[in-house]
Formats: C-alpha cells, sequence, structure tokens
C-alpha cells in the first residue's frame, strides 16, 4: 500500500466519525477518538510494513497504542475504507480475518480463528457490517453486506446480506439490515 492510499483510507475513516474531512477534524479526531488514533496507526504500519529502515517506527508506536487502547488488531490486516471503532477496548482481530467497507466494530468484540481441516479459518466481513458490543465471530465464516450483528451474539455459521443476527449461537431475527446503524458511510 502506497502512502496515499494510506491517507486516502484514513481520510475515509475520519468522515465516518464527522461527516466531513478537514484538519481540524483530523486534528480533533487524532487527540479525542481513541480508536480513530489506533486506526491512524494502523494504516500507517500497514503502510510502511516492507519499508525497511522506516518500517519499525510506525509499529511501534502501533504496539504501544495497541496495549494502551486495548485493540489487537495487526498491521497487515485487511480492512477496508471508512472502518469505525466506536468504542476501544476488548477488540482482538485475527490477521487472517477480511473486513470490507464501512464497517462498525463495537467494544469487547473478537473475530477469531475456529474449527478444523479445510473448515478452519477466519471471517471474511462484507460491507456495511455493525458488530455489536461483546460479538463474537469464529470460524471461517462469511458475513454479508449490509448485516447487523447483535450485542454478544456468537456467530459460527454464515450470515446472509441485510439480515439481522442475535443470540447465542447468532440466529436471523429480522432482514432490516445494517443501515441505520452505519453513520456516514464513505
Amino acid at each position: 500500500m502506497s502512502l496515499m492510499t494510506c491517507w486516502d483510507l484514513i481520510r475515509t475513516d475520519l468522515y465516518r466519525h464527522y461527516g466531513r474531512t478537514s484538519w481540524s477534524c483530523f486534528i480533533r479526531g487524532y487527540f479525542l477518538i481513541p480508536g480513530f488514533r489506533f486506526m491512524v496507526w494502523l494504516r500507517f504500519a500497514t503502510a510502511m510494513y516492507n519499508n525497511k529502515p522506516l518500517g519499525w517506527i510506525p509499529w511501534l508506536i502501533l504496539r504501544h497504542y495497541s496495549y494502551l487502547f486495548g485493540i489487537d488488531i495487526p498491521r497487515g490486516s485487511q480492512i477496508g475504507k471508512g472502518f469505525y471503532i466506536g468504542h476501544f477496548s476488548g477488540i482482538v482481530v485475527n490477521p487472517s480475518a477480511i473486513i470490507g467497507d464501512n464497517c462498525n466494530i463495537s467494544q469487547g468484540v473478537t473475530i477469531g480463528v475456529s474449527g478444523r481441516g479445510d473448515k478452519r479459518g477466519a471471517a471474511t466481513i462484507g460491507n456495511g457490517v455493525y458488530i455489536g458490543p461483546g460479538a463474537k465471530i469464529v470460524g471461517k465464516v462469511t458475513i454479508g453486506d449490509n448485516v447487523a450483528i447483535g450485542a454478544n451474539a456468537v456467530v459460527t455459521k454464515d450470515i446472509p446480506a441485510n439480515s439481522v443476527v442475535a443470540g447465542v449461537p447468532a440466529k436471523i431475527i429480522s432482514y432490516k439490515g445494517a443501515a441505520e446503524f452505519i453513520l456516514n458511510p464513505s
């Protein structure tokens, strides 16, 4: 990823918080929104991943914020534009998970590996997905576009697009989707 692409991704992440982008929004967001600050350094660490002389600097800063904010999303993770961390702490994302554009992730969310044989793996999450507080997504599952995952839901099976799921294990409770939960899509 180039630094220009990195800045474009940061700009879309910022837009999700404020509905506009400017340097004043960036400064305010960086210092007042821990999830946005973490994403800035995740984007930089990913962009500089293969830069041998300087790539370790953003990685160290990312690790610092990872411990400070309780967010474990490794550099190099495949995360689309407009990623929104509403509340920080207790967020764990497996490095092989794929997250689409304009997704919301809440506190206490785990996106992890599970399964055996060809079923082993991590989730592929579509665009415009809302993941509620405490939700767990485990295994090689596919989450469709415009899906809302309720608080404390445990997702172990594929979820079709435009669904709302809740419970343990997660079951479809409606087909209204996540549109009301996704603010300022980029």
